[in-house]
């Protein structure tokens, strides 16, 4: 099988990558697109499944073309997934509407409803996670309750990898690593509570089967492989989580080790064997079978970044244009060339609200500390710096809960800047260290694959395969001690502005 090759697809937030991988772990071809983000109505935030798939498969075929592949070398496909979709879909197959995205929170006053009835305390118990308007489970009862028509109409509720699957394979599942977004599953015993759904008024039957992360579902039809140029009968997993999928694809299978999220989320998730739950974080089985992931999950992480150069990098992007690179880079330079701390500017990256640790859906994004000397690169830096600030937040939750962080290895798009790099390892006082970078949760996907296929014959062999260490950056304590500062000011700013946020007029 050296000959043969894996296919990863990750549908994130802001875009689909396609990756090819040779079985020896290098990456062969890669190609992406982008997806929007629907905004209709303040706290909402959509996305097309039906998009996600023609963006795909289109990607698959471009990959396939400009490679040179035999799609019949292709010896499986792995599929990750943001998390907390709930993609209603009827009897045929067909998408009714567009799903809120992990960022949602319209179902904000359907969880104040439900913890008078059903204590939150007792929810967590069985799940292991707080009851937020941001978890799948909200967002099915929203459907209910403000589109019944829709509602009677719907046969299942699918994850974003597991509706990828289906569009391969016709096959419909629910991994168990997405389980989590569910407040019916029970945490402990990996399967569905029935008595929990129907006091929570959920049908359980509206989720698909639930299966591990490398099982094979089904294999591509023909339908499917016409679209996207795969060989029909191409075996596909069930894939996973993108947070969970990612850290697998860094290398970390094992307690104690951590990976931290550089895509359009931030966060973190520390691999424990062992139950360890807590309120103010996210606990969700890992795509590996026995561990757990204790995540820190927060709205700004790369998208942020994403914002503030969409909004005001317009200079950025012309002198990168001219240079021919990308305009992050830009933004990097200018932004290296602010001493640590923005000489003052504290940036709340809670552009959605905020998840992990606050979970306030009114929380809302700042900049403080501004002059008349101040200039854009304050800004770039600022937000740099403030979604490092989030994830230190995190981790020393998570250390209060009893799990420690230790050495962060580090993936998605943010991890290729190495300023962005020491700014976190500064700010946290954890060493940061580059395994894959943006292909780490590809990698992760085709791992699943591989191992489902039985190319591998477990997940540390697929680990000794694909993992290699790029880059590593250690905190320099001089920084660090400007960050402390900066650091207090960010959690004070949240605490002094949270009651401006929760005033009505202010919404």
């Amino acid at each position: 099988m050296t000959d043969s090759y894996l296919l990863g697809i990750d549908i994130g937030t802001s875009a689909c990558k396609v990756t090819l991988f040779s079985v020896d772990g290098e990456i062969v071809a890669r190609e992406a697109g982008d997806f929007r983000i629907y905004r209709p109505a303040p706290g909402w935030a959509e996305q097309d499944p039906n998009e996600w798939w023609d963006v795909s498969s289109a990607a698959v075929k471009r990959l396939l073309s400009s490679s040179g592949v035999d799609a019949a070398r292709i010896a499986g496909v792995g599929v990750d997934g943001q998390s907390w979709s709930a993609i209603p879909i009827d009897r045929d197959g067909t998408v009714l509407r567009n799903t809120p995205i992990w960022m949602d929170t319209r179902a904000a006053g359907i969880c104040r409803s439900v913890v008078e009835r059903f204590p939150e305390e007792e929810i967590f118990h069985i799940c292991g996670n707080p009851f937020k308007p941001c978890y799948t489970t909200p967002k099915i009862l929203w459907y209910e309750k403000e589109e019944p028509r829709l509602f009677e109409k719907t046969y299942k509720i699918l994850q974003s990898n597991a509706f990828i699957v289906f569009r391969l394979t016709g096959e419909l599942s629910h991994d168990l690593s997405q389980g989590y977004g569910l407040h019916f599953f029970d945490m402990r015993k990996r399967g569905l509570d029935g008595a929990a759904a129907s006091r929570l008024g959920v049908d359980a039957s509206l989720i698909p089967p639930l299966c591990e992360s490398h099982g094979v579902v089904g294999a591509v039809t023909r339908k499917a492989a016409a679209c996207t140029g795969l060989a029909e009968g191409t075996p596909v997993v069930a894939g996973g989580l993108d947070a969970a999928c990612g850290t697998l694809g860094a290398g970390v299978v094992t307690g104690k080790q951590t990976q931290e999220q550089g895509g359009q989320a931030g966060g973190m998730s520390i691999c424990t064997e062992s139950y360890r739950a807590d309120p103010r974080l996210i606990l969700s089985p890992h795509v590996v079978p026995g561990i757990w992931l204790l995540q820190g999950g927060t709205v700004g992480g790369g998208g942020a970044l994403k914002w503030a150069e969409a909004e005001l990098g317009a200079a950025e992007r012309a002198e990168a244009g001219a240079r021919g690179v990308s305009a992050f880079r830009v933004l990097d330079e200018e932004a290296e060339r602010i001493a640590p701390g923005s000489d003052g500017v504290v940036f709340l990256p809670y552009l959605s609200g905020e998840r992990s640790p606050l979970w306030d859906e009114r929380a809302k994004g700042v900049w403080y500390g501004l002059d008349y000397r101040k200039t854009r690169a304050h800004l770039f830096r600022a937000v740099l710096e403030g979604v490092a600030f989030s994830l230190r937040h995190n981790i020393e939750t998570a250390r209060e809960a009893g799990a420690e962080a230790g050495t962060l290895h580090t993936t998605g798009g943010g991890a290729a800047s190495g300023l962005w790099n020491r700014i976190k390892a500064d700010v946290t006082g954890h060493e940061i260290v580059v395994t894959g970078a943006e292909s780490a949760t590809g990698a992760g996907a085709v791992m699943l694959a591989g191992v489902g296929t039985g190319i591998y014959s477990g997940f540390k062999e697929a680990v000794s395969v694909f993992t290699k260490e790029n880059a590593r950056y250690g905190p320099d304590a001089k920084n660090k001690a400007v960050y402390d500062r900066g650091y207090e000011i960010y959690r004070e700013l949240y605490e002094r502005l949270r009651p401006v946020m929760h005033r009505k007029e202010a919404l």
